[in-house]
């Protein structure tokens, strides 16, 4: 097994509630003009186009240490962090450290103004640091979620926006149908709370993936739903929801790879049921 990860540059990190991350940098010693690079990562066969460079400066402890500030927002997508040790040196990708995250845990009890701002740091496969950042004109922020026999029901709260007469949530199907269905939400009084309840056969008969917005006015841009406000970078495969069956199909939310909501239909054969009976199912987090 190669021994290059005890050698290679590491990083500590503190995010604030606020979006503000402290750096804290394990290293040999640097030369006066080391600085912390952020590399937005570029779609696959596209260049790298966005950097964002940090100065560091020495901490109370003696390590090398750097602020990201909660503005300028960084853009939407997944940053990784390196290390480049003075002016003509190569970048160092950095392992990642202690993540101090706790700020984060309760995000989603805050109210946020647009647009919604957010970053989760966390740790690659392959043990290195990346910040997860998103940038939305407004977001929904899921909540619990109680799957049943016949129904999956959803309680969120919007952000950056407020419902209005005529909000609706819409489902809409991936691929080349783009087939929907508008379900009536129930609004909370403070205009940002809401719910939804979707009857499992509504979307038994399309298979694929639904994906779930809300239209906070009846003829504004949708906002999709997602569970974003929290400490958790990638949900995925953390939060797994029972796959009920509805007629010759089975249905299940989850979460996509962006964190956002989705409802999956598929053939009872090839559906990931897992091994829970069909019923209530709460999100670990509410």
């Amino acid at each position: 097994m190669s021994q290059d990860h005890l050698t290679e540059p590491r990083v500590d990190c503190t995010a604030g509630p606020d979006g503000r991350i402290e750096f804290a940098v394990t290293a040999p010693p640097s030369a006066p003009q080391a600085r912390l690079l952020l590399r937005l990562r570029p779609a696959k066969g596209l260049p790298e186009r966005t950097v964002r460079l940090l100065d560091l400066e020495p901490g109370p402890d003696g390590r090398p240490r750097a602020v990201l500030e909660p503005s300028p927002v960084l853009e939407d997508g997944r940053w990784d962090v390196y290390l480049v040790p003075g002016p003509d040196a190569g970048r160092q990708r950095l392992r990642h450290g202690l993540r101090d995250l706790r700020a984060l845990v309760d995000g989603h009890t805050r109210d946020r103004r647009a647009p919604v701002a957010v970053r989760v740091p966390y740790a690659t496969t392959d043990g290195h640091l990346c910040i997860r950042a998103w940038l939305r004109d407004a977001h929904a922020e899921a909540g619990r979620i109680e799957v049943t026999e016949r129904s999956t029901r959803v309680e969120a709260r919007l952000h950056g926006a407020t419902l209005a007469e005529g909000a609706a949530v819409v489902l809409r199907l991936r691929g080349g149908s783009r087939a929907e269905r508008t379900l009536e939400p129930r609004c909370e009084a403070d205009g940002r709370g809401f719910s939804f309840v979707v009857d499992h056969t509504a979307v038994a008969d399309e298979r694929g993936t639904w994906d779930v917005f809300v239209r906070p006015a009846a003829h504004g841009p949708r906002v999709r739903v997602a569970r974003l406000l929290d400490d958790v970078a990638g949900r995925k495969d953390v939060f797994v929801y029972p796959a009920v069956p509805a007629g010759t199909a089975t249905v299940r939310p989850c979460y996509t790879g962006d964190n956002d909501l989705a409802l999956t239909v598929t053939a009872p054969d090839v559906a990931q049921v897992t091994g829970s009976r069909p019923g209530v199912a709460d999100s670990p987090q509410s």
